[in-house]
């Protein structure tokens, strides 16, 4: 084969290759989360906003609906975690914790983290086990509000319930199989 050949049959190799890598990552879509309530970086609405009287929070406590999609092969179960990081003057908030979420579900409808029985609730920053909406403080720039599903080979059934999110992340250590975000910002 003389140089000229050489070059060609490389060249085509190179073609054939990346032709074939292409139409793999077409096919082969990440583990992703969405919302058809709000854009990742988009704004939540008042009525995801905390129902708080003490803090006139103003808004009605429902939850967003969430999505997932494309989750790792031999998911069993789901843990979902709401985190807002500029909360408590950048200490953070951890607004809900929920786990036990079957791997056959495709994500939690709105209301859904409201509502017992759809996952097995943690423990947030505010001890509670269900959804507490956002409530920043007035004149903040807007917050941001990271729904975080992890995808695990855990039986639904595995963790105890009441778990701080650090017992949280030490339970799915070794167990953890992937994770996905979505941002929803929040100003009052």
């Amino acid at each position: 084969m003389n140089k000229g050949n050489v070059w060609k049959f490389f060249a085509a190799g190179g073609i054939a290759a990346s032709l074939v890598l292409a139409a793999g990552s077409a096919t082969a879509a990440g583990f992703t989360v969405t919302s058809s309530a709000f854009a990742d970086g988009g704004m939540l609405v008042r009525k995801n906003a905390a129902d708080d009287p003490m803090r006139m929070c103003g808004g009605e406590n429902i939850s967003p609906p969430i999505a997932w999609a494309n989750p790792p092969a031999n998911t069993k179960s789901f843990a979902l975690m709401l985190l807002d990081p500029d909360g408590l003057l950048g200490q953070g908030v951890v607004h809900w914790i929920g786990y036990g979420i079957p791997g056959s579900a495709a994500g939690l409808a709105e209301g859904d983290m409201t509502r017992a029985g759809k996952f097995v609730g943690g423990k947030g920053t505010r001890n509670n086990a269900n959804y507490i909406g956002p409530c920043p403080p007035v004149g903040d720039s807007p917050h941001h509000y990271i729904f975080t599903v992890v995808a695990t080979d855990l039986e639904p059934s595995a963790l105890k319930a009441d778990m701080t999110r650090d017992e949280l992340m030490a339970a799915l250590k070794g167990h953890s199989l992937g994770g996905a975000s979505i941002v929803g910002k929040y100003a009052r």
